[in-house]
């Protein structure tokens, strides 16, 4: 990310399967230990990598916001951002 001069984040995550369990309580308490996102895939993913012993990533962009539960910003499910983060895994890949 840095040598294509991408800025980026690293934050902690909560993954969860779970619709509709991102009750108001539940993001305040995520929030205090520390999460700045959730998703819905990550977790799970990375088990299935560590099965199978194959190496994996994932890069995250936002696709809708919880920040504000009052004024909630869908952002369009970040269809803008498919093709950028698509290109931008393939250039990382091509590095490996």
């Amino acid at each position: 990310m840095e040598q294509l001069g991408v800025p980026y984040e690293e934050v902690m995550t909560w993954s969860t399967d779970g619709f509709y369990r991102e009750t108001a309580e539940k993001v305040a308490y995520r929030k205090e230990e520390g999460c700045a996102v959730v998703e819905m895939e990550c977790a799970a993913l990375a088990a299935v990598a560590q099965l199978r012993g194959v190496i994996w990533g994932e890069l995250l962009f936002t696709a809708d916001s919880l920040a504000d539960l009052d004024n909630y910003d869908q952002r369009d499910w970040g269809a803008e951002a498919f093709e950028k983060a698509l290109e931008l895994c393939l250039e990382i890949v091509s590095h490996m």
